[in-house]
């Protein structure tokens, strides 16, 4: 038999730890000693607290191993265990990576624009959703307000229900910038099921990874967060993957002051 500290001397396992393992029942001694509280552990306990640092060291919690110990002398069952646990290491891996390239490209892009993180650029991906959409020819991008009188007017008669959440947006057609007659379809998410109406048409749109990023005050911002989405697309390894898009959070229809305007510029992107 072995008192706890050559136990925890051999097994490379702390006293304290030793101690918590025994609380919790993942390895308990061969005996207590009831009147000083001594712990003595057999050499054969020896292996089994091998097997548990092994683990440990692969990545499973407490209660994992204490599980994985009842099969441990099964090798189908313990290969069933790894594989699972590889799989969840290989995804944080893969996150970690992403983080790291993250923080890189971030840090070469202040190296060369002190201002480059004005504009906080997120990946994430917008749910599918039911709209009510208005798409249009108009004579420039400022006069995309009468897209959203049409959708107002004519689908007040039908008293339709805002989705949850409720996107309002604008979607560019042409794909690149025009000075004049530009493809402009606006968005609002809704609730339940509706007929078309003259120039509003409803329909289910797709989920789709975007990347973005959100900045208050006036549309004259929205060129230089284009740029920021642009370049972080560019730099983290995406590829742009549909049109771009603006999600109005605040618009002119919440207030007229553009300083409290709150908009969501967007591009659709996939990995490269």
């Amino acid at each position: 038999m072995l008192k706890i500290g050559d136990f925890s001397k051999l097994s490379r396992i702390s006293i304290r730890m030793l101690r918590h393992y025994d609380e919790i029942g993942l390895l308990v001694p061969k005996s207590t000693d009831p009147f000083t509280g001594y712990r003595y552990y057999g050499e054969d306990q020896l292996p089994v607290a091998g097997q548990i640092a092994a683990l440990k060291d692969m990545g499973f919690g407490l209660s994992a191993v204490g599980e994985i110990l009842k099969s441990y002398n099964d090798p189908q069952k313990l290969a069933e265990f790894l594989t699972v646990k590889r799989a969840e290491v290989k995804a944080e891996a893969e996150e970690t990576g992403r983080r790291l390239l993250l923080l890189e490209t971030a840090i070469k892009r202040l190296r060369k624009d002190g201002t480059a993180m004005s504009y906080n650029v997120i990946l994430k991906t917008l749910p599918e959703r039911y709209v009510a959409s208005v798409r249009q020819i108009i004579p420039a991008y400022d006069q995309e307000g009468m897209l959203w009188h049409i959708l107002m007017k004519e689908t007040a008669p039908l008293n339709i229900q805002d989705g949850d959440p409720c996107y309002t947006l604008a979607i560019f057609h042409d794909g690149e910038y025009k000075e004049s007659n530009v493809d402009v379809e606006v968005q609002k998410s809704v609730r339940g099921s509706y007929p078309d109406t003259g120039h509003v048409v409803f329909k289910t749109e797709p989920p789709v990874l975007i990347a973005s990023a959100t900045y208050q005050g006036s549309y004259e911002k929205v060129d230089e967060v284009n740029e920021a989405v642009a370049n972080w697309v560019q730099d983290n390894g995406y590829d742009f993957n549909g049109l771009s898009f603006n999600i109005y959070h605040v618009s002119p229809h919440e207030t007229q002051n553009p300083e409290e305007w709150v908009t969501e510029v967007c591009y659709p992107v996939r990995k490269k």
